[in-house]
């Protein structure tokens, strides 16, 4: 029986793969040495004596980071020189040897000749530059040359330095200056500024997770295809339901904010207290009842209508308490500011809290009424599409169709006219709402009656799309927008990196929820739940374990981003750090770089303990 070696003796080699394989190794040979020549590798420069000077004062200023300093005591001493010699040679007084004194050897030279310094009664093993004086004055300011001097147990030091090119007939000096340290050690002011800074570069993070995380949840479940994809309606309910939504936000806008202004009139703080405490009652007792875990499959329509009415009411006195909670804030800060005293922030949180709660309400009243009116008019295009005759519902399709196409083209024309300002009506106006009618009732021609539409993967696509495309914008970019929109600091890095912690998670999120079990889904839908329910019910039990971990590890993420985007402007100690690497203050750097290490593995440590016991 041939072994091994007898087999691949045998075996016929096929010129055609060693070919292949000589022109695919050829190819890779190719590949790289362009790479080379692009990214212009030069082993070279590390070669090169004055990179290797650079790189070695630049490694021992980082391996010093200026983080303690102590107080210094320092001794001083002048001793005349002359650059070059005089006529008759140089003579000079004798120096007073009861305190420090510097001898220079010889008393004159040349410039670029080199001289014997020598200091005498300086503190012992004390070190400290010696620099060369021009001019006939001793005090004067200017030192040249980088010499360095250190005193042994006795307070004596020599060192040889070079004369500069620095002429006079007058008398010139070399100065030697020595310095010990004198107490404990305390904190430098880089070390202060730099815990001010990672503290608000943790904070930055946190902030901008929670915002991110808050905003990333409800995007998940529209991301996610296991949901979206057996979402299909009819085109009447369709077409209903996008006119419903600008028609329910602009409503929804107008009268939530009609709601802020009764609200406004009542600003007592009991009166405030008691609408804070009696709205979310309120609230809760009407989403319970009109959203009820089970629905039984014989609700009348008298009593979904009812339950709508609730949900309805319930929301809008949710919407008031939330103003009234901004009027409780704003007074209880302006009555507490001043008795606070140290931990004053607490009321400038209080009121800051208020106007978000003012700004904020009115936006998520317009969604709500949006979705609401959305909703309502689908049900209401689904119920005559199913009970209608084919040919009425194909020509209520059509005209709602039309409708629809024009609303959602016009939309986009706006947008498009409020971006490049055309300022032409015939492009951004009346050519927009004509294609889109024109569209809409193609697509209605071209469809049948009665047969729905696959409205939830389009909602999906669009999500995903526009997840993705904000994904690639990096959190630098998004800083440098909002430090145009709000200001150098903190909070545009909040707002950038919330931005992108959004579109983050929310992949992250629908990803988790695509791979949920089907078995709770299945089961709540056989009870006849809606979509709402099915989520509430099915879906969320699933996920807040991994919702937990990606949230943990986003702000761990946050925390290293914040550290670049302050580079642009975007606040936190990335602000300082690239301004002590302008400046070539590599200790400062260094230790800021410490700081960023240690946060960051501390950080590290904390989310895995987190997930450890609770995910």
């Amino acid at each position: 029986m041939p072994n091994g070696w007898d087999n691949m003796k045998n075996k016929k080699v096929s010129p055609w793969k060693s070919l292949q394989t000589g022109l695919a190794v050829l190819l890779a040979l190719t590949v790289y040495a362009y790479g080379f020549e692009i990214t212009k590798i030069n082993l070279a420069e590390l070669r090169s004596e004055q990179r290797r000077e650079s790189l070695t004062r630049v490694t021992r200023a980082l391996a010093q980071p200026d983080i303690f300093e102590f107080e210094k005591e320092e001794q001083a001493f002048t001793a005349p020189v002359y650059v070059p010699c005089p006529e008759g040679g140089a003579s000079f007084a004798e120096p007073d040897t009861s305190g420090p004194y510097v001898i220079v050897t010889p008393g004159c030279a040349e410039p670029g000749e080199t001289v014997t310094v020598e200091g005498f009664n300086f503190f012992p093993n004390a070190s400290g530059p010696v620099r060369f004086v021009p001019g006939n004055d001793p005090a004067y300011l200017v030192e040249l040359g980088n010499d360095t001097a250190l005193t042994d147990a006795d307070g004596h030091f020599a060192v040889q330095i070079v004369l500069p090119d620095r002429t006079s007939e007058d008398v010139q000096y070399i100065r030697a200056t020595m310095r010990r340290n004198v107490g404990l050690p305390k904190f430098t002011e880089t070390a202060k500024l730099t815990w001010d800074k990672i503290v608000e570069t943790v904070f930055l993070a946190l902030l901008a997770t929670t915002l991110g995380t808050l905003l990333a949840i409800p995007l998940s479940f529209i991301a996610a295809r296991n949901l979206m994809k057996p979402v299909r309606s009819p085109l009447a309910s369709i077409s209903l339901s996008i006119i419903g939504w600008p028609l329910g936000i602009g409503a929804g806008y107008l009268f939530v904010s009609q709601i802020g202004k009764v609200s406004a009139s009542i600003s007592t703080i009991p009166l405030n207290l008691v609408s804070v405490i009696v709205a979310p009652l309120v609230f809760w007792l009407a989403f319970r009842w009109a959203m009820p875990q089970e629905e039984t499959a014989s609700a009348s329509l008298g009593l979904r209508i009812a339950r709508l009415l609730a949900l309805f009411a319930g929301t809008l006195v949710g919407l008031f308490g939330f103003f009234q909670l901004a009027e409780l804030t704003a007074n209880i800060s302006l009555g507490i500011r001043e008795m606070l005293g140290p931990v004053g922030f607490f009321a400038t949180f209080l009121f800051q809290i208020s106007d978000i709660l003012r700004v904020t309400t009115p936006a998520i009243g317009a969604l709500a009424a949006g979705g609401a009116l959305s909703g309502f008019l689908g049900r209401i295009g689904q119920r005559v599409t199913e009970k209608g005759a084919a040919a009425g519902v194909k020509v209520l399709n059509m005209a709602l169709a039309s409708l629809a196409g024009a609303t959602i083209f016009g939309l986009l024309g706006w947008l498009v006219e409020w971006l490049y300002q055309i300022g032409r009506p015939m492009y951004t106006l009346y050519g927009p709402l004509g294609t889109g009618a024109a569209l809409g009732l193609l697509l209605a021609i071209f469809t049948r009656a009665k047969s729905t539409l696959p409205i939830g993967l389009v909602v999906y696509t669009i999500t995903r799309t526009l997840l993705n495309t904000l994904r690639s914008v990096e959190a630098v970019i998004m800083a440098i927008v909002f430090v145009i929109a709000v200001g150098i600091g903190p909070f545009a890095g909040v707002m950038a990196l919330g931005l992108h912690t959004i579109v983050s998670l929310a992949k992250l999120y629908s990803e988790q929820v695509e791979s949920i079990s089907a078995g709770p889904l299945e089961a709540v839908e056989a009870t006849g739940a809606n979509r709402l329910q099915t989520i509430i019910y099915a879906v969320i039990p699933q996920i807040i374990p991994p919702y937990i971990s990606y949230t943990m590890y986003r702000w761990d993420i946050n925390v290293r981003m914040s550290t670049i985007i302050g580079i642009v402007g975007g606040g936190g100690i990335g602000f300082v750090l690239i301004q002590n690497i302008n400046l070539l203050n590599y200790r400062a750097a260094s230790a800021q770089m410490i700081a960023i290490a240690i946060v960051v593995s501390f950080m590290d440590y904390i989310s895995s303990v987190m997930r450890e016991k609770y995910v």
